[in-house]
């Protein structure tokens, strides 16, 4: 239990790689606020992902809220913290994973595709994380955020002009963040994930001959799930990385370093 009685805030938590680390923490002992921005879709009679992901948390016999609200909005963090505080009584641990990223070609991208993603992916990482911290030094007993870059952070995308930037800004957030926040006992990381199937990129991946192409470039040999990074967020989270901060993670299945 590498979480136990913890209090974590995932953003983006309804889908994907959000969604396997609220259910991976709760898992290790934490109780969950999860952020969630449009997924109110109960077409055919299902539940939406939201209630999906507040059932499966409460099947774990854990505490849980869902908090809506966009990221680029800075009310919005506070709003986080200021209802996780109420349900829960303190923050320990941010996991700051919400993320767009709408393919499109450089030259003809609109500008406000481009300022849509900048909004979300980095203005929505760093208004967060300072709503947390503030939260956290607070409190005096110190905490742990990890936020989702990516590969792509140190990659180039001829799709991803808009994306890649964001990513890298993420990554060097957390790297100052680890900085400005170390004297309060505040551990600040990132995972970078590499190819990792969720309905970020459903479409892009449903082209089998692409599919099967990233899938030989990974020298594991499959592409990545949204557990695969759970875990590795965790690890950063727990205790466990108590002498870890201003890192990043590559959780990739080895793609970056396949050159050849």
């Amino acid at each position: 239990m590498l979480l136990e009685n913890k209090v974590v805030i995932v953003t983006g938590a309804s889908r994907g790689i959000g969604r396997a680390i609220a259910v991976a923490s709760a898992k290790e002992g934490a109780d969950i606020a999860i952020n969630y921005w449009g997924d109110n879709d109960k077409s055919y009679g299902r539940l939406s992902a939201v209630e999906e992901v507040v059932g499966e948390i409460e099947a774990l016999g854990r505490r849980v809220i869902a908090i809506e609200g966009n990221v680029a909005d800075k009310e919005t963090g506070v709003q986080l913290v200021e209802r996780t505080v109420g349900a829960f009584g303190h923050v320990d641990v941010l996991a700051s994973n919400a993320g767009i990223c709408p393919f499109h070609a450089f030259l003809d991208m609109p500008a406000s595709v481009y300022e849509t993603t900048v909004a979300v992916n980095l203005n929505g990482a760093f208004y967060v994380t300072q709503a947390v911290a503030n939260q956290m030094k607070e409190q005096g007993t110190g905490g742990a955020i990890v936020a989702t870059s990516s590969i792509s952070a140190l990659v180039g995308g001829g799709m991803q002009t808009h994306y890649t930037p964001t990513k890298a800004g993420v990554h060097s957030l957390m790297q100052s963040c680890a900085i400005a926040l170390g004297p309060y006992g505040i551990r600040c990381n990132s995972v970078m994930p590499g190819t990792i199937a969720t309905d970020l990129n459903a479409d892009d991946l449903s082209d089998t001959e692409k599919r099967a192409y990233m899938e030989k470039r990974i020298p594991l040999g499959r592409l990545g799930e949204p557990d695969d990074v759970a875990q590795c967020v965790v690890f950063l989270a727990s205790d466990r990385a108590r002498y870890v901060t201003g890192a990043a993670l590559l959780v990739d299945g080895g793609l970056f370093v396949n050159l050849q």
